[in-house]
């Protein structure tokens, strides 16, 4: 059976368009650290309105099942935008979050996961290669580990990227970093690392190295680097609890919980 979102009084030609717009209506491609509204509803490919504020009507259509189909579940697709407009204003939640903040959202990615439409990710790596970003993670950064990083007023955190080359059995995260100072100082932090299959749902990680550029920034992080090292190194083992074509949720053996969105500009990888 397959579900269509028909927006009421639509010809056939338009209801055409609609579904092949809505194949695509979870990809958040610019989701960043601070997310402006106005920003969101201004570029929305749904018009001038974002989708949680427009109407629809569910139709079923009899015919042979193509398991999710053309279309995302309806509830399914309501949760992660709820899940997205959680996420907004926290900063992937690395430097803390209230705790009730924390419920919610950690109530929502269950809700999420509890729907999975690949339970056997290992054996569709396909799924999983590529670019993403995160967009979430449990990991935090507080206390004296903020400070000693110069992450309170000195240094700024960017944009957090993972690269999965499931051809090579190997993992790429990027740690973006801006650094005040006479000039502004770009710079990243690069961590590769391998994996193999542990089970249908889980891969065993193994760091290989990591790399901070330019030099200057090195020099900046040099006195703490282990630090630094501690909180991103992915070593140890990753459950990999939902991935469809756009989002992908992981949980490792530390505790921690990982929300990354696919990301398809990787020119920089």
């Amino acid at each position: 059976m397959i579900i269509k979102l028909v927006h009421p009084s639509m010809s056939d030609s338009q209801l055409s368009r609609l579904v092949c717009r809505t194949m695509s209506v979870m990809k958040l491609r610019r989701f960043g650290p601070v997310i402006n509204r106005s920003r969101i509803i201004n570029t929305s490919r749904f018009g001038d309105k974002p989708l949680w504020f427009r109407p629809f009507t569910i139709i079923k259509v009899a015919g042979k099942s193509s398991g999710y189909g053309l279309v995302e579940d309806e509830t399914l697709a309501r949760k992660k935008i709820e899940l997205f407009q959680a996420l907004e204003g926290i900063n992937r939640g690395i430097f803390g979050i209230p705790s009730g903040k924390k419920l919610e959202i950690e109530s929502l990615v269950k809700q999420i996961e509890s729907q999975n439409p690949t339970p056997e990710p290992t054996l569709e790596l396909d799924k999983v290669d590529g670019c993403w970003r995160l967009v979430y993670s449990t990991i935090s950064i507080l206390g004296s580990r903020r400070t000693k990083l110069g992450l309170r007023d000195f240094i700024s955190l960017g944009d957090f990227f993972q690269t999965i080359h499931k051809a090579k059995n190997k993992a790429v995260n990027v740690v973006k970093f801006n650094a005040k100072g006479l000039t502004m100082l770009s710079g990243e932090l690069t961590i590769e690392a391998s994996f193999k299959i542990a089970s249908k749902t889980r891969v065993d990680i193994t760091f290989e190295k990591s790399t901070i550029i330019p030099d200057q920034l090195m020099n900046v992080f040099r006195k703490n680097y282990d630090i630094l090292l501690g909180i991103f190194n992915p070593e140890g083992w990753l459950e990999i609890t939902y991935v469809d074509d756009n989002m992908r949720i992981g949980r490792d053996d530390k505790g921690n919980i990982f929300v990354l969105e696919r990301f398809e500009d990787n020119s920089n990888f």
